[in-house]
């Protein structure tokens, strides 16, 4: 043990009734039995538990059945979900998962998932619609002084799941620099009928604590761990990234100059993930300033927007920095801490707050179809990815909502704009425009029958647009009812016939 980072890891428990609660992963793994279930820290690969997660994986290789079911905020790392996946130590998870094995667990079979939008898992743990919470495991960057839980890189369902918990374990980690400490802001609505609204009417309204509230008695362990977030690797913009950004970047302008958006614009919200991350990189390059980010995850785009002196204020509820930047942005982290903010998810991704603040809603799907809907969760209808995460609490509710996707997958020979999407997450109510690299379709105020022509137009790729204008032919001439026409065996056979 480094005794360095072992001094370091004491001087952040600042309360001393929880020293004689320190023990290693191991031992305090011992108060997580099978069939139990547990509500973790993390959300989108940031400050999940890594230390007892291991202990747990060893005891399920050495062949003791847990059948653990796992809550979260979204997804978690390898150190987590990838362990207890491949040692066979889950049998239910939800609310979102990104992790290889752990999805192909699920789409064999062998563990139970349950996807829900991110901003609801709060509310149904809350209103007991959920398995009672056994255990919570939460990551730290300190324990102040009354015994409340300092959080890491996110805050998700922390805050929940500290307070439905029979136990809590604590993981403090001390990669995670001190300086960490000041950038959260907890606060949780009262349920029905003693709610009250909630008090943000800018991005950088503060209304809660720096803390997650913690009740001492609850706390059967404090545990070391010094392990970093995974991390999530972000690819290269490439010229389709580049023609997405420009075509988003021309829309909003567009937007400005008919009186429909403020300028400077309201909040944005983006979507995880390399689609977005480049997405946004493109507003660096625009004549857009003073910008604010309402959103869920803060990746590195938003801190290229600041560097680049393009966002005042950012609000979200994880900090997700890809691995390669993850060092290089705690060292200027004093430059970013008076400009950010992490929430829980609960209120980064509440109906209210983005409604009233008329958020700019920017998200990504595997599809959509020539009608509006669209589906960010399965392929072919049956095997999932990732979930459905918050796109749908955003979509929902925002004052401009759009979806983006490149116009093909699978090195140009599948169609990303299909007759008729596999799976629906979010309705042709949820989407106001639609763009691809090959363009944008503004969808408001649109029948079927021209929102259809227009996406084809808009957004398909060029080598499929007649396919996909044939196929709109012959059901508007089939279909007995033209409003809305639809042929269902066409469209399931479209892509075979590519």
């Amino acid at each position: 043990m480094n005794m360095d980072t072992h001094e370091d890891f004491l001087g952040r428990i600042r309360y001393p009734g929880y020293h004689d609660k320190i023990m290693t992963a191991e031992k305090a793994a011992e108060f997580i039995k099978p069939e139990m279930t547990l509500g973790v820290s993390g959300f989108t690969i940031a400050g999940y538990p890594k230390a007892v997660a291991g202990e747990l994986a060893k005891r399920a290789r050495n062949g003791e059945k847990l059948e653990l079911t796992v809550y979260s905020g979204a997804s978690l790392g390898e150190e987590f979900d990838g362990e207890l996946a491949r040692a066979g130590a889950l049998k239910a998870r939800m609310p979102y998962q990104t992790n290889k094995d752990l999805r192909n667990s699920i789409n064999a079979g062998m563990i139970s998932y349950h996807d829900v939008p991110l901003g609801q898992m709060p509310v149904w743990v809350k209103n007991n619609f959920l398995k009672h919470i056994d255990v919570a495991i939460i990551e730290a960057a300190a324990i102040d002084e009354n015994g409340n839980i300092i959080p890491t890189t996110s805050v998700g369902t922390s805050n929940i799941y500290a307070e439905y918990a029979d136990k809590i374990i604590i993981e403090v980690n001390t990669y995670v620099p001190r300086c960490i400490e000041g950038i959260h802001d907890v606060y949780s609505p009262e349920r029905p009928p003693h709610t009250q609204p909630i008090p943000i009417t800018k991005v950088s309204d503060r209304i809660g604590t720096p803390y997650i509230k913690c009740d001492p008695a609850k706390v059967v362990a404090v545990v070391e761990s010094n392990i970093p977030d995974n991390g999530r690797t972000v690819s290269p913009v490439d010229d389709e990234f580049r023609s997405m950004a420009n075509n988003l970047i021309g829309f909003l302008h567009s937007e400005v100059e008919h009186g429909r958006l403020c300028n400077p614009l309201p909040p944005v919200q983006a979507g995880v993930g390399s689609v977005s991350n480049a997405v946004l990189q493109g507003l660096a390059e625009s004549d857009f300033e003073h910008l604010t980010v309402y959103s869920e995850v803060l990746q590195n785009s938003i801190f290229d927007l600041i560097d680049a002196g393009k966002v005042d204020f950012a609000s979200g509820t994880s900090l997700t920095i890809s691995w390669d930047k993850r060092d290089e942005f705690f060292e200027n982290f004093e430059k970013y801490r008076d400009k950010m903010i992490l929430r829980p998810q609960e209120i980064s991704n509440h109906p209210e707050v983005i409604r009233r603040l008329g958020v700019i809603a920017i998200n990504t799907v595997i599809e959509a179809d020539i009608y509006g809907n669209t589906n960010s969760s399965y392929i072919d209808g049956c095997r999932l990815m990732n979930g459905v995460g918050g796109s749908g609490d955003y979509c929902e509710n925002a004052g401009l909502s759009i979806f983006i996707t490149k116009s093909t997958a699978k090195d140009g020979t599948l169609s990303c704009i299909v007759p008729q999407v596999s799976h629906v997450d979010h309705t042709i109510h949820e989407i106001h425009a639609l763009i691809t690299e090959q363009g944008v379709a503004d969808l408001r105020g649109l029948d079927p029958v021209e929102r259809a022509n227009l996406i084809i137009d808009k957004c398909a790729h060029p080598k499929f647009r007649k396919a996909l204008h044939e196929y709109l032919d012959n059901a508007e001439s089939t279909c007995k009812y033209k409003e809305n026409p639809v042929d269902m065996q066409a469209a399931l056979n479209f892509e075979k016939a590519m």
